[in-house]
This record gives C-alpha cells, sequence and structure tokens, in this order.
C-alpha cells in the first residue's frame, strides 16, 4: 500500500458536473482530490480487505439474533422499547438488505482491522462505485496509469443486480432523504438510477413529505401508498419520530430494514468482541461498565454509540486527549482500542469497504490531515497496481 502524488486533470471539476457528481467540492474545499492515489497489491486486496469484509459481514449477521434476544443489549443500544418487536419482526421475517460499509484500519502491512460498520446509511457510495472508475479509465486513456492497472470496484454491477433480485410485491419503490442535503440527495439519485438499471420502477420524494392515512399506512404526494421504501435517514432518528407510531402496521418494506438498527450502532463493537474475542479483524472494544475496559490502558478511542462522521470521538494518547466536536453522546459511549491510523506525510487514509447483498465488491479510501475520520475527509481514489 503506497500513497503517490498525482497531477489532477485541469477538467476533472468539469468531469464531475457532467456525471453528475455534484457534491464535489464542499465550502470551497474539494471532497474529490486526485493530487494522489493510493496503490494496493492484489493480494492486498484479497487476503487483506476483501476476505475480512465477507468474515466481518457473516459475524455481524450472527451478532445480530444474540442482540436481539437479549433485553438488556437492547436497552444499551438506546433502542426505544416500544420498537423493540417491530425490530426482532423485521430480523425473523429476514427482511432482505442492500448495503453497508465497513471502516478499516488498514496499513498495507496486515489485516483489515474494524473501526466501525456503517451498516444502516452509508454515504460515500457514488464516488467509491462510478467517478473513481471514471477517473481510473481516463488516466490509462492518458497514459498517466500503466494498461493493466485495476481497481477493486464492482459496486454498481452488484447494486444494478441486488435491486434486481427484489421481490417488492408493490409496483414502486419509493427513495427518500432529507431537504438541504447534496451529498444525501446525490447518493439516493445514485441508487435510484440503479434500481431503474434493474429494472424496477422508482419514485422520489423527501422525508417530510411522506403522509400516513386513515389506515396507517405511508403515503406519497400523490396518495399512493408506500409499500417499499429505500431511506437515507437513520432508523435511530426515524424511531423517534412522531410518525413511528405508524410503523408495525404501515405494511412498508424498509431498505435498510429494521434489524440494521443494531448493526449500525456503536454498541455492536463490544458485542463483537464479546462473541469473537481475539478475532484478527476485529479491536478489542468495552462498554464503559465493563472492568474489562482497563485492558486498554491509558490509550484508547472513546466513541458515541449514535454519532456519525466522526463527531464527538475522544482519542486518549499519551500525548493528550483530541475530541471532535459535535452533538451526539447522550446515549452513551463506547472504548476501544486505540489503533493509529497509518499516516503518509501528514495524511491519515481510512478504508471504506463496501458490502452489497452480501458481498464485498469494492473500497473507497478516504482521508485526513488530523488521526480522527470527520466529514471534512476527503475522498482520494485508489488502484490495484498490475
Amino acid at each position: 500500500m503506497r500513497r503517490t502524488a498525482l497531477t489532477p486533470r485541469p477538467d476533472w471539476r468539469a468531469q464531475a458536473e457532467e456525471a453528475g457528481f455534484e457534491f464535489h467540492t464542499f465550502d470551497g474545499e474539494p471532497y474529490w482530490d486526485e493530487s494522489a492515489c493510493y496503490r494496493f497489491s492484489l493480494e492486498q486486496i484479497e487476503r487483506d480487505i476483501e476476505a475480512p469484509t465477507q468474515e466481518l459481514t457473516n459475524l455481524c449477521y450472527e451478532a445480530v439474533d444474540f442482540i436481539l434476544g437479549n433485553e438488556e443489549l437492547l436497552t444499551r443500544f438506546a433502542i426505544p422499547e416500544a420498537h423493540w418487536a417491530y425490530v426482532r419482526q423485521s430480523w425473523q421475517r429476514r427482511d432482505k438488505d442492500l448495503y453497508g460499509r465497513f471502516d478499516f484500519h488498514y496499513d498495507g502491512k496486515g489485516p483489515a482491522r474494524l473501526y466501525e460498520f456503517n451498516a444502516d446509511t452509508p454515504t460515500g457510495l457514488y464516488e467509491a462505485s462510478v467517478f473513481q472508475w471514471l477517473w481510473l479509465e481516463d488516466l490509462i486513456r492518458l497514459g498517466t496509469l500503466p494498461k493493466g492497472t485495476d481497481q477493486f470496484n464492482s459496486i454498481q454491477e452488484h447494486l444494478v443486480d441486488g435491486f434486481g433480485a427484489m421481490e417488492l410485491g408493490g409496483p414502486t419503490l419509493h427513495f427518500t432523504a432529507v431537504r438541504d442535503s447534496a451529498e444525501d440527495r446525490g447518493t439516493t439519485a445514485y441508487l435510484e438510477d440503479c434500481a431503474r438499471q434493474g429494472g424496477l420502477a422508482t419514485k422520489f420524494l423527501f422525508i417530510d413529505e411522506i403522509g400516513v392515512d386513515a389506515t396507517g399506512r405511508f403515503t406519497d404526494l400523490g396518495d399512493q401508498a408506500i409499500t417499499n421504501l429505500f431511506k437515507l435517514y437513520p432508523w435511530e432518528w426515524l424511531f423517534r419520530e412522531d410518525f413511528a407510531k405508524h410503523l408495525p402496521n404501515s405494511s412498508t418494506t424498509f431498505y435498510e430494514p429494521a434489524w440494521k438498527a443494531v448493526l449500525s450502532n456503536k454498541a455492536l463493537l463490544p458485542v463483537l468482541w464479546h462473541l469473537f474475542k481475539g478475532h484478527p479483524n476485529l479491536l478489542p472494544s468495552f462498554f464503559e461498565d465493563d472492568p474489562e475496559m482497563e485492558s486498554l490502558g491509558k490509550e484508547y478511542v472513546r466513541k458515541p454509540l449514535l454519532g456519525r462522521e466522526g463527531a464527538n470521538i475522544q482519542l486518549v494518547t499519551s500525548d493528550g486527549t483530541r475530541v471532535a466536536p459535535g452533538p451526539y453522546g447522550d446515549e452513551g459511549f463506547i472504548r476501544q482500542a486505540y489503533a493509529p491510523l497509518p499516516g503518509f506525510d501528514g495524511h491519515y487514509p481510512v478504508i471504506g469497504s463496501w458490502i452489497v447483498m452480501g458481498q464485498p465488491c469494492g473500497i473507497g479510501v478516504r482521508e485526513e490531515n488530523n488521526p480522527i475520520t470527520t466529514n471534512a475527509a476527503r475522498f482520494v481514489p485508489h488502484v490495484i497496481e498490475p
């Protein structure tokens, strides 16, 4: 694994706009960063990232059974008790999930280790699937990269196939996201396009436009019943909305399903360590009232159960404590062993490994200039060297 400096294409912004990548820049700073790329060997991808992604996916599915059978854990996960039965039923029905993203520590010298699982509403999808592939093809065409250079990236093929395999039981797959987020809207639009390529009829509406009819069914602006809904909206937020009381009787099939609420929670990390202690792809993690937490020593990472994009993470090291600002933490924290991101001349990458329909299918690399990955991280493309 190497980081190599490159000269950005002079027209990359125009190419991004033409490709529909409208959130390539945030607050005047590039989010897409092609001034460098990360280079991997095929063995590193297959052995150290792809195989662990499949292994951890299987372990997470095992953990769902354990968590949903334990009321103390459901309380620890801060899932409102009123929705326990609904979450359990979604798992008992084996409601299908579509996708997720594992965030890994990886330095090229050993197996990837899990920082967290973005199982419910992961973003970074379009740039990982489409735009970094277009970048690769363009640089090969320009001669900047040699022929035979590849990428771990079959995300779009898996998404289209996944949507094509859905048995909706209704005429339309609705899509929804919040207003005023270019990234969320772009991600949702991309997934909607994949669904159409998979042969599905789709319709988009914002989350605040969803209605409820007299029978308790969710409806769109045309009063059509929403029988199937992809939501880029976290379950922990949805559970606390007033209309959440209609979930059990709505007859709506959700993507991601309600059981994903236990996998998108940082409380998953100590549960995985409890069930599979010593697994090479896991970092020791504990609830804060667990006496074994002391085994972490004086250096550790403190993570809010329901935090997002690095917000409110506390990095406690011998050099002091770093805290990323944010609004999270009221539900509690877990502690995880300190595994510092590898540094490449002041750049700190985290590997996002994508899983679609239960199968690993690609990665995206985000990096920052500090050791906590936040929403200011840049997306940097990768290649597999020939």
